[in-house]
């Protein structure tokens, strides 16, 4: 067992590996020899260069895809490389395939190689192969690229240019735009349009310029569509043969050479219609232009595509109220096949359908005599109608002529109240032919009267005024009768008679875009017609009247322009009749414009004065100088200082008073004014005169007023008559003493100056009734010695006693009162004895006692006066007191009074007011002391500085009598 397997066996382990990696070898050099791949050869170029398209073939043995790389050969600048499939040929086994170039393939050289490729696999690349360019040394002059290239719309087209040797470049324009250039060789430029817009007719030029302006290079692009027919069809007119006919659709805008070109079955055809000898039943149309083609197909049977041609040599014959008229066909065909036919009469846009087997004539009844009519025929198939025929030729032809229609007659009433009867000129379709005249019977009904006038044609009225003897108020009948040359017309009678226009109520109208609406209320019970008349406002005797007749029952209708053109500023009538036939009567009336203007005639304007007011009158304005509506008049003011308008009046009120102006110069100025505005102005001027009636009236206005301030003043015065008399009649001031006086009574002796004695020159005999002044004795009759009947010495100083009494402020009393009323008005009262010496004093201020009366009655002053020294004093009064010359000064006795004795005594008296008017009533007694007066000087025998102190106290009472005034109530 050993030994077997100590057998060798390295041998044949070895020789199996050694097998192994033989095999191996020959694998791998085998694999090597599949994936070894050939060069392309025989590479051939064959370029289109209408196109811009190379096509490149080549043998390159089992390869599927290769390598291409197309450069540009003088600038070795790649234009293509891809890796591109390839087709084998199969009748030559060659690859093949084709390239589209950006730019002309003129423009440069091209350097093209192949190589093989597999996966990663890759040959080498072939030997170049090149196409050359026009820029070649060899072809030294300058060029274009593309020349007349046509191109759709919105293409992107590459030019080149090629400059000349020798020359430089300058720039290149695409019609009048300047491109952006790219050098594709030494001399050779290029551009590309984007997005082109149709060319001219003639194209678009591209044009390179170079820096010798002697000489350039250019092409010319056409940019447009294919081709697009539509709506083909075939019909037959003969029933043979078939014409087709096609729209061409949007314009290619080709031209020339480079339109479309069509064909039906491969016949050329024209550009939309073809003529087929037969008729095949189906048709193709082909279109094609250098962009392109496009086809359509059309079926049809021929008796449903039968399109008749228009009738020819029409005629006809007429009569006066109808026609017949005849038409040929050129075609035997048609007198087997059912037509029907159509008749327009073109002058009336009437339409006529006439049918029949072969039809060739057509009757046309309702005509009008002495009409012409234009008639033209068309025709179509009645069986299979497809479409109508052709319109033949117009043919015209005029009826006969015929008695003319009755005229439309009516009357109009002038403003003298003639006649003028009216008719309607006959149209020429109402005539029936040409007019010789009208003729116009009046017949009387009453006395069987008849007048007949022919008149000529042109006229249209005829005025009655010479045959008011017939008519008058009588009933008459007016007939009108149109003749021709075939006869008269039927009459037409309207019943003459004067209308009532002022009872009918008048209303406005407007124009509207439909003219002027005019309604009414229609009476149920009336069976008659209406007839609308209508004229200018001013009409005169020979006016245009016109007028329309309505159906009964009418209640509505619109007047627009007729023989009657309306014109804007003027005023129109506008009325209503009933039964204007037979009886017309008014019913209805208005008024309108068809425009209302602001023109309105200046007034007449008159202009007076009556007494102190001014009178503006004027005239109505006629119709005729009115452009509307008259809504009023405005009455102005110029007083040459200012504008002012015075009254805006109604159209009725022509007049207008302006009352009470002051004496000047007026303008008034008067416009009237309608809806459209104001026009014309009319002016008058007035200078006022003086108003006598003013003047009177001022007067006794201004004494009115005197006499009445006068009365308010007296009777003011009467209730304030006594502050009147204090502020302007005051009393005398007593005198004011100085110092304090408020002192038990008692008498004030005052010793006489010597320039004080009084000489008695003579002795008047006494009067009692005048006050005396009383002669005192002096101080050493005091103590009561009486002084008896001795005589007076008058050569001695005399004392005169002197009494301070307050008088009250009442009226003054009588001069002699008695003993009680004189006590009662004196109060307590210091007594002032006076020396007097040789005082002349006059008959009423010096008195002496009888020799029966002595003085030996004593002088008793007054008692219970209270002395004050008032600051004011309003005046003097002396009394004259009987005093007994013996008397005892203090004796209680009363005063003798002026009838006791026969002398009086003399009363010096204080009239002072108080402050206050409430101190001055007659029951409280004035505190006011008098003040003594020389008799000699007559002054107040003050001290000069009191004199002086009432002169300053004076304004202070002069200013008080305004509030007196106010604060006194009682009278």
């Amino acid at each position: 067992m050993p030994r077997l397997l100590n057998i060798p066996t390295s041998k044949p382990n070895c020789g199996s590996v050694w097998v192994a990696f033989v095999l191996l070898g020959i694998s791998a050099l085998n694999t090597q020899a599949k994936i070894v791949l050939t060069v392309p050869q025989q590479v051939r170029l064959s370029a289109n260069f209408s196109t811009q398209q190379l096509t490149i073939s080549w043998f390159g043995g089992e390869a599927t895809t290769f390598d291409l790389i197309i450069l540009r050969t003088e600038f070795n600048e790649t234009v293509f490389y891809n890796t591109v499939p390839a087709v084998v040929n199969q009748d030559g086994g060659r690859h093949q395939w084709t390239w589209t170039s950006v730019e002309p393939l003129e423009c440069t050289s091209l350097s093209v190689k192949i190589r093989s490729r597999d996966g990663i696999t890759k040959s080498e690349w072939s030997e170049p192969q090149i196409l050359e360019g026009r820029d070649l040394p060899s072809n030294s002059g300058h060029q274009m690229y593309p020349q007349d290239r046509v191109v759709p719309v919105g293409a992107n087209t590459t030019f080149c240019c090629i400059v000349e040797e020798g020359k430089e470049f300058r720039e290149l324009l695409y019609g009048s735009t300047k491109m952006n250039v790219k050098r594709l060789s030494r001399r050779s430029y290029a551009t590309t349009a984007v997005n082109q817009n149709l060319s001219g007719r003639t194209g678009t030029n591209v044009i390179c310029l170079f820096k010798d302006l002697d000489k350039l290079a250019g092409s010319v692009v056409f940019v447009g569509y294919p081709p697009l027919p539509t709506n083909f069809e075939c019909i037959t007119h003969d029933l043979t043969s078939a014409v087709c006919s096609w729209d061409r659709g949007r314009d290619t805008n080709l031209y020339g050479k480079r339109k479309t070109k069509y064909s039906i079955n491969k016949r050329d055809c024209e550009v939309s219609k073809c003529v087929l000898p037969q008729w095949d039943g189906n048709w193709t149309l082909v279109a094609v232009n250098p962009l392109g083609q496009y086809s359509l197909t059309y079926s049809a049977e021929l008796l449903h595509r039968v399109v008749p041609v228009a009738p020819d040599k029409l005629a006809g014959t007429t009569h006066a109220w109808n026609a017949t008229v005849q038409w040929q066909w050129p075609y035997d065909s048609y007198s087997t096949l059912a037509l029907v036919c159509q008749v327009r009469l073109a002058s009336r846009n009437i339409l006529l359908n006439v049918s029949g087997v072969g039809v060739r004539s057509v009757f046309l009844p309702h005509l009008h005599p002495n009409t012409k009519y234009r008639v033209r025929v068309r025709c179509a198939s009645q069986n299979h109608f497809f479409k109508w025929g052709n319109w033949s030729k117009e043919f015209n032809f005029t009826t006969r002529s015929s008695a003319p229609e009755a005229p439309d007659v009516w009357m109009w009433m002038n403003r003298d109240n003639t006649v003028r009867v009216m008719w309607k000129p006959l149209t020429q379709w109402q005539s029936h032919g040409v007019l010789t005249g009208y003729q116009v019977t009046l017949w009387n009904l009453e006395e069987n009267e008849k007048q007949t006038s022919n008149l000529s044609p042109k006229d249209n009225s005829l005025n009655l005024t010479g045959w008011a003897s017939i008519t008058g108020d009588k009933k008459a009948i007016a007939t009108v009768k149109a003749k021709n040359a075939k006869g008269m017309s039927q009459p037409s009678s309207i019943m003459l008679g004067v209308i009532d226009d002022k009872s009918a109520p008048l209303a406005q109208t407007t124009y509207t875009s439909s003219g002027f609406s005019l309604s009414w209320q229609h009476n149920d019970n009336r069976t008659c017609s209406y007839l609308v008349e209508w004229c200018e406002a001013v009409c005169t005797p020979d006016c245009t009247v016109d007028w329309i007749r309505l159906d009964a029952g009418s209640t509505h209708v619109s007047i627009k322009d007729s023989i009657v053109k309306f014109q804007p500023g003027v005023r129109y009538n506008f009325s209503l009749y009933e039964c204007p036939s037979t009886s017309p009567v008014l019913i209805q009336r208005w008024q309108g414009y068809i425009q209302e203007l602001p023109r309105f005639t200046s007034v007449n304007l008159e202009i007076n004065q009556q007494y102190c007011d001014v009178v503006l009158s004027w005239e109505e304005i006629p119709l005729a100088g009115r452009g509307g509506f008259l809504r009023g008049y405005k009455v102005y003011i110029n007083n040459f200082s200012n504008f002012t308008l015075l009254a805006d009046l109604s159209p009725k009120i022509r007049t207008f008073t302006v009352k009470d102006l002051p004496t000047s110069t007026y303008e008034f100025i008067v416009k009237a004014y309608g809806s459209a505005g104001q026009d014309t102005v009319s002016t008058a001027t007035i200078r006022l005169k003086q108003c006598a009636d003013g003047l009177i009236l001022e007067i006794l206005a201004a004494l009115g007023i005197v006499t009445l301030l006068l009365t308010i003043v007296s009777c003011f015065c009467y209730k304030k008559r006594r502050w009147v008399k204090m502020a302007f009649y005051p009393d005398i001031p007593e005198p004011k003493l100085p110092g304090d006086w408020s002192r038990t009574q008692g008498p004030l002796d005052v010793k006489p100056f010597p320039h004080s004695m009084v000489h008695i020159i003579e002795k008047p005999e006494r009067d009692f009734s005048k006050d005396t002044l009383v002669i005192i004795p002096e101080e050493e009759d005091y103590d009561g010695e009486g002084i008896g009947d001795e005589p007076v010495d008058m050569d001695e100083p005399q004392l005169l006693r002197y009494y301070n009494q307050v008088v009250d402020e009442r009226p003054i009393r009588p001069r002699f009162p008695d003993s009680s009323v004189s006590s009662s008005s004196s109060v307590d009262s210091a007594n002032t004895d006076v020396t007097y010496t040789g005082i002349q004093t006059s008959h009423s201020s010096l008195v002496f006692p009888s020799e029966s009366q002595g003085f030996s009655e004593g002088f008793q002053p007054h008692s219970g006066l209270s002395l004050s020294s008032g600051d004011r004093g309003q005046g003097y009064h002396p009394q004259m007191h009987s005093v007994a010359l013996g008397g005892n000064l203090a004796s209680p006795e009363p005063i003798v009074q002026p009838h006791d004795v026969g002398s009086g005594g003399y009363k010096p008296q204080n009239s002072w007011l108080l402050d206050s008017p409430t101190e001055g009533d007659e029951n409280s007694p004035a505190p006011s002391l008098g003040s003594p007066t020389s008799v000699a000087s007559t002054q107040f025998l003050l001290p000069d500085g009191e004199r002086h102190e009432e002169k300053r106290q004076q304004p202070s009472s002069a200013t008080s009598w305004f509030t007196n005034l106010l604060s006194s109530a009682k009278p």
